[in-house]
């Protein structure tokens, strides 16, 4: 197991060592730790789940135009060239295809103990203090504006509107990130969630009063 994880930790620095700074291998390691973390109290395998954390983000679609099966194919493909087995691999590809917050607004057609933990440790890493760093660095790689009062929260957003968006990266609290919370799946994750959330409205409580200038 710990020279598959080796040999995945080096492709995946090499792969993403020009990638945005909110989905870089930092970022990844953070969801690996998390992983590692909620692992501690649930009984998965610890490779699946791993190897996941480790590949979920080595082409993410929204840097491919969109194209959802990339990710898992490039995965599937380098985990086959170091001889991990194939019913491994492909419990990791079908939960790379199916964890995201975006693919949970469509159809999920998979589910497993393994698929909650790597998606509640991706979805740790998308609230908090890095949360709300990670979404105004995605809005400014993309040139979005940080708030304007006159574009509203789309609520029950679908998948094709979330996947096209170009919404300010407030308006990203409201579609995404505030609901998080009530999405975990571990109660790890459900523990930690609770005090990033309460981070995230204060913040906006900050926010929005300084954009006001009343603070």
């Amino acid at each position: 197991m710990q020279e598959y994880i080796l040999k995945t930790v080096a492709f995946v620095k090499e792969s993403l060592q020009n990638a945005e700074a909110g989905h870089d291998w930092w970022h990844i390691e953070r969801v690996w730790k998390n992983t590692k973390l909620i692992l501690q109290t649930e009984d998965a395998d610890h490779l699946v789940c791993e190897l996941t954390a480790l590949l979920h983000d080595i082409a993410d679609s929204k840097f491919h135009n969109g194209d959802e099966t990339i990710g898992p194919r490039i995965a599937g493909e380098f985990l086959s060239r170091i001889g991990v087995a194939s019913v491994t691999i492909e419990h990791v590809q079908q939960i790379i295809l199916n964890m995201s917050f975006k693919a949970s607004l469509g159809e999920v057609t998979f589910h497993s103990k393994e698929l909650e933990i790597v998606q509640d440790a991706d979805r740790l890493d998308a609230i908090g203090a890095i949360g709300i760093a990670r979404a105004f660095t995605y809005g400014g790689f993309k040139n979005r504006e940080i708030h304007n009062p006159n574009i509203p929260v789309v609520t029950n957003i679908s998948k094709e509107a979330y996947k096209n968006t170009t919404a300010p990266t407030i308006n990203h609290f409201y579609e995404k990130l505030l609901l998080l919370k009530d999405k975990m799946n571990t109660p790890t994750a459900q523990a930690l969630a609770a005090q990033r959330h309460e981070f995230m409205e204060n913040f906006l409580q900050q926010f929005y009063g300084e954009w006001d200038g009343c603070l």
